[in-house]
């Protein structure tokens, strides 16, 4: 074998290598974790900091990348073929096609691609100097090419400045921790807290509100004598005060003034006014976002608001505590049960629960998918799907899901059995707290 050929050997595995090179770089470049390049970037790491300004313009490094990828494969076929011509003659294009497909796909794309996926950020770093200089040197080239692919794409209607459907990063956050949820990298209590605080800015106040109907409050009228009693069972810290009408809401009692006042006034407290302990009312609209309203809680130092409609018109009330439920979790107090209040679990994988408790609060314990975006309640939910007000004992199925009525006051469920679907009834059991 004389120097020509091993010199055209030589030249043509170098090439292959070069093309493993531009195919593991793009196969890291844009797999890599871009919050993680953006920890290691800000922890000073210079390689991050070259794989972030690559991946910021993904258009210009694939290009480049396929640019250099194509040209040093093609290259390589054309020297394998002028080399062995004079010796295979006629079979030389198809013995050479052979070859270099099964080398080429071999050496230059599944091998370096495959360690690429494997071991993603770590190859990321390694070629992100060196593939920027590429991008540099190619860049030219790269937007001559750009340039005619967009003018081709515009005679079909597709324009290089139109806008483009994406997914929204809240989504592809909750995706992305779904995905590992389900491959076991995320704790369910940890999916939940997450898209917990990423649902803040879509949920209103009106989604977790207290609704005036469950509202504890006390009348003006009374002395604080006469309201101790109901203070003590309301196991509230603050309470509304109401004059003339329950909705007409005047002030909010802290119970922390009513032990202050028993303690310095004992002999007085029979008859000490109500009215005299309130606090002023801090009324909010009801299409206040949850991430809105935490802010609110953070600027006034408040804990406590109440919940109005366009009107005026009172509807419930907040607390903080309300939104803290949305992001971890209904927290009960150390007299609640291990069960979540209004969800009991029945021997026959059947659930008896509440109207009135949240359908979010119903998915987050019971890993469920129910929809919530036309009702609150699991009540009002059955009662949108039904279109009507149903009475005790009918039964209804929605989403795979069966809805039986078992109480009802005036026009509120109070009270429903819901069977989930078969492999969920075997499979789900109640989230258990405390």
């Amino acid at each position: 074998m004389d120097n020509t050929v091993l010199f055209a050997i030589g030249l043509i595995v170098l090439l292959i290598a070069v093309s493993a090179f531009f195919a593991g770089s793009e196969t890291a470049l844009t797999a890599v974790s871009r919050g993680k390049m953006l920890r290691l970037e800000q922890s000073g790491s210079w390689a991050a900091r070259y794989v972030n300004r690559l991946a910021n313009d993904r258009e210009k490094l694939i290009g480049s990348l396929l640019l250099g990828n194509t040209t040093v494969n093609i290259l390589a076929s054309a020297i394998a073929t002028s080399v062995f011509e004079s010796k295979l003659g006629h079979n030389t294009v198809l013995v050479v096609t052979a070859f270099m497909t099964v080398f080429v796909l071999m050496f230059a794309e599944v091998m370096p691609k495959t360690l690429a996926i494997a071991r993603t950020d770590r190859f990321a770093l390694a070629v992100a100097f060196p593939v920027h200089y590429v991008v540099v040197f190619l860049a030219p080239v790269v937007g001559a090419v750009q340039f005619v692919v967009w003018r081709l794409l515009n005679i079909f209607g597709i324009r290089a400045n139109e806008e483009v459907d994406m997914v929204h990063p809240h989504e592809e956050i909750r995706g992305t921790v779904e995905l590992h949820h389900q491959e076991g990298g995320v704790e369910r209590a940890h999916r939940d807290m997450i898209g917990g605080v990423l649902d803040l800015n879509e949920l209103q106040i009106g989604d977790v509100m207290v609704h005036r109907k469950s509202m504890v409050s006390l009348d003006a009228e009374l002395t604080l004598g006469d309201a101790l009693d109901q203070v003590l069972k309301a196991s509230h810290t603050r309470i509304p005060v109401w004059r003339d009408d329950p909705e007409n809401i005047i002030g909010v009692l802290h119970t922390k003034d009513v032990a202050l006042a028993a303690l310095s006034r004992p002999q007085e407290l029979a008859k000490l006014p109500l009215e005299s302990l309130v606090h002023q009312p801090w009324f909010v609209p009801e299409t206040t976002t949850l991430q809105e309203q935490l802010r609110a809680f953070k600027e006034r130092r408040s804990h406590f608001a109440l919940v109005v409609d366009e009107y005026g018109a009172l509807q419930g009330l907040v607390t903080l505590g309300d939104i803290l439920d949305e992001i971890v979790g209904e927290i009960p107090d150390e007299h609640a049960k291990n069960t979540p209040a209004g969800i009991r679990a029945q021997p026959d994988g059947s659930y008896t629960i509440d109207g009135d408790v949240p359908i979010r609060e119903v998915n987050r314990v019971l890993d469920w998918n129910l929809p919530d975006e036309e009702a609150t309640t699991i009540a009002g939910l059955v009662i949108h799907e039904a279109q009507t007000i149903p009475d005790v004992g009918q039964r209804f199925s929605f989403h795979r899901f069966e809805f039986e009525v078992l109480r009802k006051q005036r026009n509120q469920l109070t009270c429903l059995r819901v069977i989930p679907p078969q492999q969920d009834t075997n499979a789900l059991e109640p989230a258990r707290t405390g």
